[in-house]
């Protein structure tokens, strides 16, 4: 055997042990599901944050995976910034946030806020894989991982390395440039064999506090068309609220703040439509 055939056999036999190994990490998990988005700057980490609350809210055990290692903002906005993982001698384990909600980010690993993750690509790569293998996440109902934005290595390298995923969200704004990526986030999708549970259009419209007029700041029914065009499901709409904002920097998802019902009805929704996708499927 050559020495390149030794090479590559041992690349193959190193991967084969990899998938094996998060396999059995993952082997509690009953559904795992991607939250995605073409660009950054739709509100992607939002609606995963809010998503996952919602569904731990009706009694569904979640976990949480920040998987945007240059941008991680869910600890910030589920107000655990300060909290760090435990290690016991089995393994690391993510931050309990409730009884039904576990989150994991690298935002946990860093030195402090401000530190930038300037790091090469296989690094990346090798990080990602350490908190899809080594995280114990337990029995869960959902794992919901919030990717990077964009269809590049890192969103790839994670849709490749978890098996068995069950769905893929994709997070717009209605104007027109935000759903030329939509396009390519649902090419993404298909391109890897991963069934699309629909788009939900994030900054719909504002409410004017003065003469309760609908504002469309970015336009209007994007979302709706382009699931209409592409033949996918529509979860719904989010607006574009201060209130919303408020809950994010305060560390408040939006289901937990008293009153606000308006704001707590997307969320829900998502939850439901996606609680009845995954009861749908074979």
């Amino acid at each position: 055997m050559t020495t390149e055939n030794c090479a590559a056999t041992g690349k193959e036999r190193s991967q084969t042990d990899h998938g094996a190994k998060l396999a059995r990490n993952l082997q509690h998990v009953k559904h795992k599901m991607l939250v995605m988005s073409g660009k950054g700057g739709v509100g992607k980490s939002t609606v995963a944050a809010n998503f996952a609350f919602a569904l731990s809210m009706q009694g569904s055990d979640v976990g949480l995976l920040d998987c945007d290692i240059h941008g991680p903002t869910i600890p910030k906005m589920l107000g655990i910034e300060d909290m760090r993982p435990s290690a016991p001698a089995s393994g690391m384990e993510p931050v309990i946030v409730s009884p039904h909600l576990k989150v994991m980010s690298i935002g946990f690993l860093l030195p402090d806020n401000d530190t930038p993750v300037i790091w090469r690509g296989p690094v990346e790569m090798g990080v990602i894989r350490m908190l899809l293998e080594e995280i114990r996440w337990g029995d869960l109902d959902y794992l919901i991982v919030d990717l990077p934005p964009g269809t590049g290595d890192e969103p790839l390298s994670v849709a490749q390395l978890i098996p068995n995923i069950d769905g893929v969200v994709i997070v717009t704004t209605p104007q027109d440039v935000a759903l030329l990526s939509v396009r390519k986030s649902i090419g993404f999708a298909k391109a890897l064999s991963l069934p699309v549970i629909g788009i939900i259009e994030n900054m719909s419209s504002l409410t004017c506090p003065y003469c309760s007029k609908e504002i469309d700041l970015f336009g209007s029914g994007g979302g709706l068309k382009a699931a209409l065009d592409m033949n996918i499901p529509f979860l719904g709409k989010v607006p574009f609220d201060p209130e919303i904002v408020r809950c994010g920097d305060s560390g408040t998802p939006c289901l937990s703040e008293p009153g606000s019902s308006h704001l707590k009805e997307p969320w829900e929704l998502l939850a439901k439509k996606v609680e009845e996708f995954v009861n749908r499927r074979p």
